[in-house]
């Protein structure tokens, strides 16, 4: 059966979905099962917190490298590459025999893994989409990041309650090789969009110029801010909700779920605000860049807050804001790198950039069980580490608001910003 273009741009836009939801599941469920974990295997939260950094030792560094080769190489070969590799780490995790060592190399092995996903899934969804069409496809791409991380907690939890940790780990591989078999089956590399006006191929931007301009730095940081905040999440919030809130894992697992159902809300509705305004003739320094910068800093005081909002509804609600708004910047943030990049070198910004933001995650969930072990009381620690954490990524968002400025730096590159040529996937534009 012959299908539309359109119908085949969002075919892939589902399965890309399902990939990053995998992808979120398998860094969730190291701080799902923290408690256990910590206990079968006799680890205080300093050595807790660096089996969690661990996990992006190799994360950046991969990231840029295959950021790189989705220039060159079919994003369809590498993500079907990347989903194998993440099955093959979590599988041996399954196993009872299994100790600090594995899971260590385990860890360190899937962030290599899954450093490039996100740069390359978006990478694989943008040649299906031209540029004032890409707000929206990010946004459900980044719900499922969000679906990976929380929404699919309770029953990743109702797992380890009943069959262990290791369970959960085998339960995520296995799920990783059906999406695997999955993608191999239906999957489809997209046309590559037309060319803009005044872009050549053969006259690409010096990636010093790209790497350095105010809109990529200043994406750079509030992305690095608000993947702050999501590391914290992964690593440490259900210890947080179990020790400091004396919640079940049960409950906890619930409340882990509140963010990323408010990101997935937050994603389209703020891609729709943002397409909005463009259409009323709002800049994308404004539509994109300030909008997106306002959400890290009201992420990073939301943060600030939950040590002082006592225990009920009030800190409920601000846990939930502060680990869900902030990543509106990385829907926000990636269309505008994608804005400013030549087609030739978009692969490689992506992965770069995405890299630079989970840089983050080596060093928050270690600087984080650094405070709760030197503090005389963990939970005065964990409180203390809220704090800190939410005045630094609020502080980064504002230099992110005032650096954002797309339509500078595509006059400096000489690059037409008029609208495109209609895309492979024609459609209205959303």
């Amino acid at each position: 059966m012959h299908l539309s273009a359109n119908t085949k741009a969002w075919a892939t836009v589902v399965l890309v979905f399902l990939f990053m939801l995998i992808n979120y599941a398998d860094k969730a469920v190291i701080g799902l099962a923290s408690v256990p974990i910590m206990r079968d295997l006799g680890l205080s939260h300093r050595e807790f917190g660096l089996l969690g950094s661990s996990f992006f030792l190799l994360f950046s560094l991969s990231g840029i490298a295959v950021g790189f080769l989705a220039n060159r190489i079919s994003t369809r070969a590498l993500m079907l590459v990347m989903g194998v590799i993440w099955a093959a780490a979590l599988l041996p995790m399954s196993a009872r025999s299994a100790d600090f060592k594995v899971l260590l190399g385990s860890r360190i092995l899937l962030g290599a893994a899954e450093g490039p996903a996100f740069p390359v899934a978006m990478h694989s969804v943008y040649k299906w989409f031209g540029n004032q069409r890409r707000a929206l496809p990010t946004s459900v791409v980044a719900s499922g990041a969000a679906f990976g991380a929380g929404v699919v907690a309770p029953l990743i939890t109702w797992i380890i309650a009943h069959y262990g940790w290791h369970a959960a780990f085998g339960t995520l591989g296995s799920v990783g090789l059906a999406w695997a078999c999955v993608w191999l089956m239906f999957s489809e590399e997209g046309p590559v969009e037309p060319v803009r006006a005044g872009e050549t191929a053969s006259a690409p931007i010096p990636y010093r110029r790209l790497l350095f301009s105010r809109t990529a730095v200043g994406v750079y940081l509030g992305g690095f801010a608000a993947y702050w905040i999501i590391a914290l999440n992964i690593v440490w919030l259900a210890n947080y909700l179990t020790q400091a809130v004396h919640m079940t894992r049960a409950q906890a697992a619930w409340v882990i779920a509140l963010p990323s159902v408010m990101q997935m809300t937050l994603a389209p509705v703020c891609a729709y605000l943002s397409l909005v305004l463009r259409r009323r003739g709002y800049s994308s320094r404004i539509s994109r860049g300030l909008l997106g910068s306002v959400c890290v800093i009201l992420g990073g005081v939301s943060l600030a807050g939950v040590p002082f909002a006592g225990t009920g509804v009030l800190e409920i609600a601000l846990v939930g804001l502060s680990f869900s708004v902030g990543s509106v910047i990385f829907t926000l943030g990636t269309t505008l790198i994608g804005e400013i990049s030549p087609t030739s070198q978009r692969g490689a910004m992506l992965g770069i950039t995405n890299s630079l933001h989970t840089l983050a995650g080596l060093c928050a969930p270690f600087v984080m069980g650094l405070l709760v072990d030197i503090s005389a009381d963990p939970i005065a620690g964990f409180r203390t580490g809220y704090v800190y954490a939410g005045a630094f990524v609020a502080l980064l968002g504002l230099l992110a608001a005032v650096l954002i400025d797309p339509e500078a730096d595509l006059r400096k590159f000489h690059f037409s910003y008029a609208p495109a040529a209609a895309d492979p996937a024609s459609g209205p534009t959303v």
